[in-house]
């Protein structure tokens, strides 16, 4: 497997097995970013006033495109916690509330939001967060381990839906677990059954191709700076058109009432935001012909390949039973590791010891390790946590 490792500004001292958590930035993209980041230092009034929108646009219609809808469903937002807290704190019910015809849910007292137990950490809170604000509840269903087939999952969940439940908040690859949901299934059912869906594709937009028309989600958000490698604070919100008018601003500010009204009150209400640095917006082109231009297709393949032998190695290594089948993960997997590790001082070993950067983590009183390969890595890195795993796990 040939690595683009010289491509990356990542430490050449540390084995980087974490893209996960906040991904990691290709050079050529990262001199796009600093090059619009120039470019407003250069002129502050002449870009914000007189080139950001038209600017954005180019680049919003790029991300569109990419994700196969139009360009006037998807807005710019630095990262998809924001993004769902703009639509969560929509949804609390007010008696003066405006959205009298009922686009979008309005909680109530005794509403239902459903989600998994596989969900973010921060989503969970913000979910949490509004349910205090509305009397909804909001409940972690458990989706349980190793899981077998897309069949058992989308039952497993309606076994929980009720005649309560107003939103599914589902993850397309999850965040603690690494598993790829059958969201275009949930999605559909959902639609039949009038229940709004709100998908958190933080981990999707690059590590797989991706369709939002065939998604069929409501509501989906994405992060553009993981695994698209673009910069940091870079993710994306899409909603459908019939639901836009639903969603007032989390930002006040010019375009709300705008005196120059766009085509599309979505894109004036939750673009413009006060002055901020727009540059990791506008570099996403330059992510998404990184890619392209680097065959990406076949580098997910080379990492999944390398993922798929490295869970095998650690797995035997443990004698623990994996999780899921190969095909459930993509570049990212999460295996278990014994119950008895400390996991901040294996961690905390395989980093000042060995140098790796990879997360160790407890779930549902699961210990777990979570790799990353991205094509900045290759069959060395696997073997150095091997050999490092095998030595700190002895310790145990």
């Amino acid at each position: 497997m040939n690595t683009l490792k010289d491509q990356f500004l990542l430490d050449p001292s540390i084995t980087f097995l974490n893209h996960g958590s906040f991904g990691a930035c290709p050079r050529p993209v990262f001199e796009t970013y600093q090059y619009w980041q120039r470019e407003l230092e250069h002129q502050p009034v002449e870009f914000l006033k007189r080139r950001a929108a038209e600017l954005l646009a180019k680049s919003r219609e790029r991300l569109a495109s990419y994700l196969g809808v139009e360009s006037e469903e998807v807005v710019y937002f630095t990262n998809p916690t924001s993004a769902i807290n703009m639509v969560a704190k929509n949804m609390v019910y007010h008696e003066s509330q405006k959205n009298n015809n009922h686009i979008i849910p309005e909680l109530r007292k005794g509403d239902e939001i459903l989600a998994t137990d596989h969900e973010y950490g921060a989503m969970d809170r913000t979910w949490r967060f509004i349910c205090k604000q509305s009397g909804a509840r909001y409940i972690n269903h458990p989706i349980h381990l190793p899981v077998r087939s897309t069949k058992d999952i989308i039952e497993s969940i309606w076994e929980r839906v009720t005649d309560r439940t107003r939103i599914l908040f589902v993850s397309h690859i999850t965040s603690p677990t690494a598993l790829t949901f059958p969201v275009s299934e949930i999605c559909q059912k959902a639609r039949r059954a009038g229940i709004l869906t709100i998908i958190d594709g933080a981990h999707a937009p690059g590590q797989i191709a991706l369709n939002l028309k065939e998604v069929g989600a409501d509501i989906y958000t994405g992060a553009c700076h993981k695994w698209l490698c673009a910069p940091k604070g870079s993710a994306f919100l899409y909603v459908r058109k019939e639901l836009q008018e639903g969603f007032d601003p989390l930002v006040v500010s010019w375009g709300y009432e705008s005196a120059q009204p766009s085509y599309s009150r979505f894109i004036d209400y939750h673009e413009w935001q006060g002055t901020r640095d727009l540059a990791a917006f506008l570099s996403v082109p330059s992510a998404i012909d990184f890619q392209l231009q680097n065959d990406w297709q076949k580098i997910r393949k080379d990492c999944h390949t390398l993922g798929s032998e490295t869970r095998s190695r650690i797995d035997s290594i443990t004698g623990l039973e994996p999780i899921c089948p190969d095909d459930w993960f993509h570049q990212m997997f999460s295996t278990r590791l014994a119950k008895e590790i400390e996991i901040d001082l294996l961690e905390r070993n395989l980093y000042e010891k060995f140098h790796i950067e990879v997360p160790i983590i407890s779930w549902n009183d699961q210990n777990m390790i979570r790799v990353s390969f991205q094509g900045y890595n290759g069959k060395k890195d696997a073997d150095l946590l091997l050999e490092a795993l095998k030595y700190s796990l002895g310790k145990f």
